[in-house]
């Protein structure tokens, strides 16, 4: 995950494009890609689409997490750590549960 964030961050950084990225335009560029990921989607069942569009469907989930990864940078949040504790917390939600109790 390292890479990833510090490769995110040499990009928007070399294209000086950090004073425009504020918190508000970051997660809404996050629905707006989301929106286009799902757009793969429309009218076509799961496996149409991902045998029509899996390339497209690719590229529109890293355009979220390149996004993602940016608004993390800028609240200053440790996505990874974060992950680990919903998981975690999760957990204790959704516990998993023997065939028998079904």
């Amino acid at each position: 995950m390292n890479n990833i964030y510090e490769e995110v961050i040499r990009f928007r950084d070399e294209r000086k494009w950090k004073p425009y990225h504020n918190e508000k335009d970051l997660a809404l560029s996050i629905v707006l890609e989301a929106s286009e990921l799902l757009e793969n989607f429309q009218w076509k069942s799961s496996e149409e689409a991902v045998a029509s569009s899996r390339q497209n469907i690719k590229e529109e989930m890293a355009d979220i997490l390149i996004y993602l990864i940016q608004l993390a940078d800028k609240l200053d949040v440790d996505l990874e750590q974060e992950v680990l504790l919903k998981l975690q917390k999760n957990a204790l939600k959704y516990p998993v549960r023997n065939e028998e109790e079904h």
